[in-house]
């Protein structure tokens, strides 16, 4: 059994990926309000993820017998300096889930939550590749630059971007 302070912070690690997926809509309304409809279209397939990836949690402690607990969430940032902006807060959002994700698997190393531990590495796993993946693209629009025709290119090539659940 999971001890409240663990549910707890599991319920809370499942809002901050709802929150995750919402902050990716408003990304997505910036770029499609500036007529980018392949990032926004990258940013609405993020949402996806994080909506997978708060339900992973909310299935955890169901199957874990403790309720899932939904908060409110607080209103996203909307404004944007630019599609290379919207990148930049998106790694900064990702590091910081990062670390709560740390956080909360040392809380279970800390309880021997043997089963949460195992939870929780995927999640450790997945960390590891929104953060280089946002890097990337950081990159490469760095790289871009003022070049119109290599934006439109890339925009183009991040427009096919399709989430599938892993299955786990």
């Amino acid at each position: 059994m999971l001890s409240d302070r663990l549910a707890n912070a599991l319920n809370k690690q499942m809002n901050k990926e709802f929150f995750a997926a919402h902050s990716y809509m408003a990304m997505a309304a910036y770029c499609e309000h500036d007529s980018y409809s392949g990032f926004a279209h990258f940013y609405v397939e993020q949402a996806e993820e994080e909506r997978f990836h708060g339900m992973k949690i909310y299935n955890y402690l169901n199957d874990r017998g403790v309720q899932a607990k939904f908060s409110s969430i607080e209103e996203p940032k909307i404004n944007f300096a630019s599609v290379l902006d919207t990148f930049e807060n998106a790694l900064e959002q990702e590091k910081n889930v990062t670390k709560s994700i740390y956080d909360l698997t040392d809380l279970a190393w800390d309880e021997k939550e043997h089963a949460t531990i195992s939870f929780l590495k995927w999640f450790l796993d997945e960390q590891v590749e929104e953060e280089s993946s946002f890097e990337t693209h950081i990159d490469y629009l760095k790289r871009i630059g003022n070049d119109k025709n290599s934006l439109y290119m890339y925009e183009k090539e991040l427009e096919k971007r399709t989430f599938t659940p892993d299955g786990d």
